[in-house]
């Protein structure tokens, strides 16, 4: 069995945050790069660059469109094993306390799932909370059902940017 992994991130959260993202747990990739969605094959920037106009090539042009758009980020997950990246491979999960986020950044009102994990971990842990929820497509790669363009559209319509 594998290891027991920690979420190396802090949550990436302004004052005035109105949306916050949520993923289940780093890739390696991003355990690696100690930065959010970082594997090469993973479509999440490119896509908020294209929903928002704000370019996406290096760390401070990604901090900068998150504060400028009001959107935070963090996951689900806090700990769990894990045999690869991919979300169906994570196990004993303890999650993130979302409540406290919410009770710290009152900005907040509305949560963003960019994985169906993520959504089932929410419903299970905080479906008491009274904050409007949506469904992003995965930005993973593995996730081909859908192209990137409709990607683009259907992140306008649920952030609010169309």
């Amino acid at each position: 069995m594998s290891e027991i992994l920690e979420h190396p991130l802090d949550p990436i959260v302004y004052k005035d945050t109105q949306t916050l993202i949520l993923g289940s747990f780093p890739s390696i990739k991003s355990f690696e790069k100690n930065f959010y969605y970082a594997h090469s094959s993973n479509k999440f920037w490119k896509i908020l660059e294209a929903v928002t106009g704000y370019p996406v090539n290096n760390l401070d042009q990604k901090l900068w469109l998150l504060k400028e758009c009001r959107i935070g980020l963090w996951d689900m997950i806090r700990e769990c094993r894990r045999e690869n990246s991919l979300d169906s491979s994570l196990e004993d999960e303890k999650v993130n306390d979302i409540n406290n986020i919410l009770k710290s950044f009152i900005s907040i009102n509305k949560i963003a799932f960019t994985g169906r994990k993520a959504e089932a971990l929410f419903k299970t842990h905080f479906s008491y909370l009274d904050i409007e929820t949506v469904y992003l497509p995965s930005p993973s790669s593995s996730y081909a059902a859908m192209k990137f363009e409709d990607k683009v559209k259907a992140y306008k319509n649920l952030l609010g940017y169309m």
